[in-house]
């Protein structure tokens, strides 16, 4: 029987067992977690220094590194979000309807657990213990499948997070990790539909691509964050500076980062001038007007149609000029993901235009990005951003980890 065989074996059986878990039991298996996690900080950082380092032999760039490391700070992070988890309330066995027939029936619409997930991730660790506790959380048995870059962090995650949740009643095989870096595993459980229930694949295009062309089990998009603002000229120039400084520069790996700067040309020549001067770190790639005026400056590199739509993840920016919001709103529908886009403006008929024609997961209005996320949204975390829209889109905390059924209650009925 191959591993993945066995492990697919193991998280049905798990998930079925699962189901008998108690509200008190998960929160006080995500508390045991947070604090396997702060007892072994020392393990957990001395295995991603040899992910770290094997990618620095590789020659990846500094956005994936970025993205690969872990530190003391980013450690107690995932434990004060298990700790969020552990109080953010219980979906399983909530009655999200219900009605009584004129036969006498009773109805009832309940949110139960999804089953078996299959996690297939890139690059960042901490989606090991992210998506293991959202699973945990709504009571579903996970196969986490990381990238082999970061093997060593993720198989010292996933022990921590096992050994710590198995004592307190976490059943076999209901958080596992698959080790076969080969991508033939990654076949192999797109094809296991017997015992899965779902795939959700986080990472590149190159990753989604090859698993809709192979999976025969349902799977949820989690998109590329080709995320735009769009500065109209109705925007407090001082705030919308500020706005897309943190938008661009906060985190410029996460996939919620700004990758498109849409400017109005009434404003775009005094915008660009203080954003050039206040984001010196970010190269700027500017269209032929712009790059004109502000070409002698360092950060500064010509366009060309191929920067569009393009998911940096460092600190690169393209920049897009538009007639007004109209022209806007086209440009980013598009060339946008579907991910995240924002709006700074006062004039509020064109905030509103914009919110409602915007075809994206989420849209802001007067805010950064960098707030899509699930632990922002208050979901108690996140295992990705779907861009899709069926099931879940945006931002995918508990409850987009379950389902519903129907519990009908009888005394004897049956169909005339």
């Amino acid at each position: 029987m191959s591993e993945v065989l066995r492990l697919a074996r193991l998280a049905k059986s798990a998930s079925r067992e699962m189901l008998s878990l108690s509200s008190q039991q998960k929160n006080e298996m995500l508390l045991a977690i947070k604090e396997g996690l702060n007892t072994n900080v020392g393990l957990i950082l001395e295995q991603n220094a040899k992910d770290i380092k094997a990618a620095r032999e590789a020659g990846q760039s500094e956005a994936l590194i970025d993205r690969l490391t872990l530190n003391e700070a980013r450690v107690c992070a995932m434990g004060d979000e298990l700790e969020r988890l552990a109080g953010f309330f219980d979906p399983i066995g909530e009655i999200t309807a219900g009605w009584r027939l004129a036969n006498g029936m009773s109805v009832q619409k309940v949110r139960t657990p999804l089953g078996v997930i299959a996690m297939i991730y890139e690059s960042r660790p901490n989606v090991t213990i992210e998506a293991a506790s959202l699973a945990l959380k709504s009571q579903n048995a996970i196969i986490l499948r990381g990238s082999a870059m970061a093997k060593h962090s993720n198989t010292a995650l996933c022990e921590i997070f096992v050994k710590s949740a198995s004592m307190l009643g976490l059943p076999n095989g209901a958080v596992s990790l698959l080790a076969d870096e080969d991508r033939a595993s990654i076949i192999e459980l797109a094809g296991a539909d017997k015992f899965i229930d779902v795939i959700i694949p986080r990472g590149g295009v190159g990753l989604k691509e090859f698993i809709k062309s192979h999976s025969r089990v349902p799977v949820i998009y989690t998109g590329a964050g080709v995320c735009h603002t769009y500065v109209h000229k109705s925007a407090d120039l001082k705030t919308a500076l500020n706005v897309v400084k943190n938008a661009k520069t906060h985190r410029p790996s996460a996939c919620n980062a700004l990758e498109c700067l849409v400017l109005d040309g009434a404003v775009a020549e005094e915008f660009l001038s203080s954003a050039l001067a206040a984001m010196g770190e970010v190269e700027f790639y500017l269209p032929e007007g712009l790059f004109d005026k502000f070409k002698s400056l360092p950060n500064v590199s010509l366009a060309s149609q191929n920067d569009y739509g393009v998911e940096f993840l460092s600190l690169k920016l393209a920049v897009r000029v538009v007639g007004g919001a109209d022209e806007a709103i086209e440009f980013i529908n598009s060339h946008g993901s579907g991910h995240s886009d924002a709006i700074l403006a006062s004039d509020y008929g064109v905030v509103e235009r914009f919110l409602n024609s915007v075809d994206s997961a989420a849209v802001y209005a007067n805010a950064s990005t960098r707030f899509s996320d699930g632990g922002e949204f208050g979901f108690g975390g996140e295992i990705g951003i779907a861009t899709q829209k069926l099931h879940a889109r945006g931002p995918m905390g508990v409850l987009a980890l379950t389902s519903e059924k129907y519990i009908v209650r009888g005394c004897g009925q049956v169909r005339g």
